[in-house]
């Protein structure tokens, strides 16, 4: 039953990728646009396989991959942590909501220009700006994750004597995973958002880099191969987290096959 479910997925995606080639084809044809506006499919296809047979494509999708793998990463774990420390103390949280609601409130766009001056056009600023996308939606759902737990169930930890270690593997951590790992869904996708934004302000590499070279070149072929390529990236991403989820939420899965 699964595996014909997965099958049907797999064949409404497909249908809809075709729908979706064959208008953006019909649209070229009936407005009559020139490539460097609207190419064809066909067009970003040949230029997809000149970028891929010289090395172009892999080169600066590389960079932009370990720029979002690194900053992914880093902003999530930072976000857990400070999460669950503003989740159990309330003083915590008052002393420091001003400066991440005044960080959320910037946006990244105009951070970026500053941070790249800052730390320079490297690597480091791109992890930076890409870790700071990720951060608030991690550590908010970090909040309500470990907020969510029920009172009763901390209060049978403590009366079977269960040390803090104990209460957060045992308790706090499964309780708030479903939620937390919502909020790395989202992360996972704004990670490539924010390695871009700080390739778009300062970089000689990487797919941002190059939809900045394609546009000032009017190779418009080549902007849309760096999107699709954006695309395919953020899609594995928010795989990753989907098999994540599986792997360590059997349990819960496994209580709604049951009712």
């Amino acid at each position: 039953m699964k595996s014909k479910h997965a099958l049907n997925n797999i064949y409404l995606a497909v249908l809809s990728l075709l729908a979706g080639l064959t208008l953006w084809g019909l649209a070229v044809y009936i407005t009559g646009l020139p490539s460097f506006i609207l190419p064809s499919p066909q067009q970003v296809w040949t230029r997809l396989i000149d970028v891929v047979a010289d090395g172009t494509l892999w080169r600066n999708t590389w960079v932009t991959a370990r720029e979002v793998s690194i900053g992914l990463g880093l902003g999530a774990s930072l976000a857990v942590l400070l999460g669950y420390a503003v989740a159990k103390s309330r003083t915590t949280e008052r002393l420091l909501s001003p400066y991440l609601v005044a960080s959320q409130a910037i946006p990244v766009v105009a951070l970026a220009p500053l941070l790249v001056l800052w730390f320079g056009p490297g690597m480091f600023s791109k992890v930076l700006i890409c870790g700071m996308t990720v951060f608030f939606p991690v550590l908010v759902n970090t909040i309500v994750g470990v907020r969510a737990v029920p009172e009763e169930l901390r209060d049978l930890m403590h009366s079977l004597h269960a040390s803090r270690l104990q209460v957060i593997k045992n308790l706090e951590l499964p309780a708030a995973l479903p939620i937390l790992l919502g909020g790395l869904r989202i992360g996972a996708t704004l990670s490539v958002i924010g390695a871009v934004v700080g390739e778009f302000v300062g970089a000689d590499k990487g797919l941002g880099f190059l939809v900045n070279i394609a546009r000032g070149q009017y190779d418009t072929a080549l902007v849309f191969v760096a999107i699709a390529t954006l695309i395919v990236m953020a899609l594995i991403l928010y795989g990753i987290v989907i098999l994540i989820e599986k792997r360590f939420l059997k349990w819960q899965l496994a209580s709604k096959e049951n009712l």
